[in-house]
This record gives structure tokens, C-alpha cells and sequence, in this order.
């Protein structure tokens, strides 16, 4: 398993939610969520220095059949310009499919509801998400998702 700190993005149409994992990379945990739009990639960089994170995993939302759809195809073009920014970081695309219902079940579980669980649902699916990509790695050895390559930034 490869030391160093790795940032899970949650990305939505209106927030990303962040979580970063310990310098071991063992356990993930909640950092914050960031407005989509202008910006968001620029702050996502500054959590990068901030953390010196050595990677990146975001979220690409598939269907359930395990497809690319509409959603999975704008993240797709939004990782591209993350990682142009974000070079020479490695980002990689992790499946995350029931991401946000399982963060959903869990908060509710834990008795979170109404604003406040909205406004959580975003940091406690990229914690699922990136501590699953940890756990994989752990599994395997080697890092899970797939490279992407940079390309043209796209701000929103």
C-alpha cells in the first residue's frame, strides 16, 4: 500500500463533496464541500497543496447497468481540466454507484436529517467512495479506478 494522503470528490450539479484520507491511506474522512462552479477546481488544488495529497480518486456516476450516461460523460469532461490543474497529482475515476444513497442511509441512521443531512450527503458519500477505493488498494496493491488524462479545462 502506498503512503500518502489521497482526496475523494463526491462531484454533483451543485456541490462536491471532499474527503481525504490519513498519510497511511487507511481511513478516510470528511473534509468539506465546494460549490460547483466557478472555482471549485481552484479550490480543490488549494486542498491538494494544503494536504499534499499524492492523488486524487473522483466519483464517475454510471447507471446501474454500469454505463455511461449523460452525468458520467460531464464528469468525465470536468476530471480532464481537474487534472490538467492539478498535474503533475495523478486523478483517477472511481465507479460510484449507490455512493449517495448509502451516505443517505448512513446519516439517516445516525439521526441526520432535513439541511443538515443535505448538506452532508456530499462529504459522507466521497468518504464511502474514497474509502473504498483505499480498501480496494489495500486489496489489490494497486491503485483502483482508471488514469485520466489531462485536457481542456471546463470551469463549471
Amino acid at each position: 500500500m502506498r503512503r500518502g494522503v489521497r482526496l475523494g470528490l463526491d462531484p454533483g450539479t451543485v456541490r462536491i463533496g471532499v474527503a481525504a484520507s490519513d498519510a497511511e491511506g487507511s481511513l478516510a474522512f470528511p473534509v468539506e464541500t465546494v460549490p460547483r462552479g466557478p472555482g471549485d477546481v481552484d479550490r480543490i488544488a488549494d486542498l491538494v497543496v494544503e494536504r499534499v495529497a499524492i492523488e486524487v480518486v473522483v466519483g464517475l456516476p454510471r447507471s446501474l447497468s454500469g454505463r455511461d450516461g449523460p452525468a458520467a460523460a460531464a464528469v468525465r469532461e470536468w476530471t480532464a481540466g481537474l487534472a490538467e490543474r492539478l498535474a503533475p497529482v495523478p486523478v483517477r475515476l472511481v465507479d460510484e454507484r449507490l455512493t449517495t444513497v448509502t451516505a443517505a442511509r448512513r446519516l439517516r441512521t445516525a439521526g441526520v436529517r432535513g439541511g443538515r443531512a443535505r448538506a452532508a450527503v456530499d462529504r459522507v458519500a466521497a468518504v464511502v467512495l474514497l474509502q473504498a477505493a483505499l480498501d480496494v488498494e489495500r486489496a489489490t496493491g494497486a491503485p483502483c479506478g482508471e488514469p485520466v488524462e489531462p485536457g481542456p479545462r471546463r470551469l463549471s
